[in-house]
């Protein structure tokens, strides 16, 4: 009797060990890798002759930005939007652009204030998504939030304040079905509410003029992804790009101009997404790790029980951890030591009942 006992005991510790054994890792650890990957901070990029080294993810979006920290540039963008607006010059553009101060502090792509009477958020963006209205929302926000704040505005007082028109662009390089003129916030996120408090619209731009700055950078990020398939992510990839871009007159004074900087803003050793991946990899192995222990342990303790519960002697457990984990003799003595007076003991008792 005992034996069958033992045995369907020792079958309930298997079923036990098996079930935690299928513990899903990808979703004890994706809280702690998501966090560890927005942690990560840029990387100096460094120049290398070797075409195996790695390119940033983000590059088109370094170059945009480079290109329009330039007045020269950044006129010929608000032209691009505004032609009529002829007598506009660099000294009446201002760059506000939010800055990233932290790593997972709130910044934009572009931003800049035509005198006192516009502000236009620039965003560039590869891949769709229409979630770009919630970001804008919180740029133009955090700008408005700026301009008082530069300006000793009260926006408790009895007066109306005086802010700029807002004016929110995405430059949108990728691919996609549809090419709406404008992404509204209310259609997208709220199409079943006629009555909404707030709302947010973006104008959509494609570059299709390819004789103003906004188009020539389009075809430049389409010559780089060209290129990308061709030679991967390396230097052999950014010198095509940059010589086609040239030969084509695309931002070719631009790229004549700050050649050297352009290549060395687009390569790097490691680039955020491999130093992503190598974070994300160590976080994930060492909470694997951490898990099996757990698991390893959590089954031992159910062995435990399972031999204090039918009296079972505890050599026969030190046996069953040797085999079952492939502990020495030395070691399995000295964990079933340890788990043996610490797990509690469940009892049953069966109650006479009431007649």
């Amino acid at each position: 009797m005992n034996n069958e006992i033992q045995k369907e005991k020792s079958d309930e510790v298997n079923q036990t060990d098996s079930n935690i054994r299928n513990v899903n890792l990808t979703e004890i650890n994706h809280s702690d890798a998501s966090k560890a990957e927005e942690k990560i901070t840029e990387v100096t990029s460094t120049v290398s002759d070797d075409n195996k080294v790695v390119v940033k993810r983000n590059i088109k979006d370094c170059v945009f930005t480079d290109l329009f920290s330039n007045k020269k540039y950044l006129l010929e963008l608000y032209l691009s939007l505004h032609p009529e607006d002829t007598g506009i010059t660099e000294d009446d553009l201002t760059d506000i652009t939010i800055e990233n101060v932290l790593v997972n502090d709130l910044y934009n792509d572009l931003g800049f204030r035509v005198g006192d009477r516009l502000i236009i958020l620039v965003e560039a963006q590869s891949t769709w998504s229409p979630n770009i209205l919630i970001r804008s929302l919180l740029y133009v926000a955090t700008t408005y939030q700026n301009y008082i704040n530069e300006r000793n505005l009260d926006v408790y007082s009895s007066t109306k304040i005086s802010i700029p028109k807002p004016e929110l662009y995405v430059i949108y390089t990728g691919e996609h079905k549809e090419r709406p003129k404008e992404m509204i916030l209310s259609e997208e996120f709220f199409p079943d509410t006629e009555d909404i408090s707030l709302d947010v619209k973006v104008k959509m731009i494609y570059g299709d003029n390819e004789d103003d700055i906004i188009g020539q950078y389009v075809i430049f990020t389409k010559v780089y992804d060209e290129q990308r398939k061709l030679y991967g992510r390396t230097r052999k990839a950014i010198e095509e790009t940059i010589r086609i871009c040239k030969e084509r007159n695309v931002l070719k004074e631009y790229l004549e101009s700050r050649e050297g900087e352009v290549v060395t803003m687009m390569m790097t050793l490691f680039d955020e997404e491999q130093i992503a991946r190598n974070h994300d990899e160590s976080i994930r192995r060492e909470a694997a790790e951490k898990a099996a222990k757990r698991e390893k342990e959590q089954a031992i303790a159910n062995i435990i029980t399972v031999y204090r519960q039918i009296d079972g002697p505890m050599d026969v457990a030190v046996q069953n951890v040797m085999q079952m984990y492939g502990y020495s003799e030395k070691d399995a003595i000295a964990i079933v030591q340890k788990y043996w007076d610490e797990v509690p003991v469940t009892i049953n008792i069966n109650m006479p009942k009431n007649d």
